[in-house]
């Protein structure tokens, strides 16, 4: 069972990897569940499924796609966009259905977590 910690500056971490990182993991996983995408489709998707609250910028989204592609958590291929434009699409394999369920285990400990701290004060 993974722990999270509050550091002393009060960040929230975790071993071995950061709770952002795992954060827009689970988002993207969670958004390439629903078919394949390139990397601007699952920015506008994320953006606009939370109303505009969350913005993945490209200086985020490419380098954690990249991580996701070498953990084989997806795949990735070229194609042709909408908008007749050469795309690099990305796809949730086996093993980054197995990642989203685990992520989703994650993310509901710390926000169980979170909330039981805010209702005590």
């Amino acid at each position: 069972m993974e722990r999270f910690r509050l550091s002393k500056g009060g960040v929230l971490t975790k071993p071995k990897s950061d709770v952002l990182q795992g954060t827009l993991a689970l988002l993207v996983l969670k958004t390439l569940a629903q078919g394949p995408m390139h990397g601007y489709g699952i920015t506008l998707h994320i953006q606009r499924v939370s109303s505009d609250v969350l913005r993945v910028e490209e200086g985020s989204l490419y380098p954690a796609l990249h991580r996701m592609e070498q953990l084989r958590w997806i795949g990735a291929e070229w194609r042709m966009s909408e908008n007749n434009r050469r795309a690099r699409y990305y796809r949730l394999t086996a093993a980054g259905r197995k990642q989203l369920a685990e992520e989703e285990k994650n993310w509901a400990r710390l926000t169980e977590a979170v909330a039981a701290v805010l209702e005590c004060a």
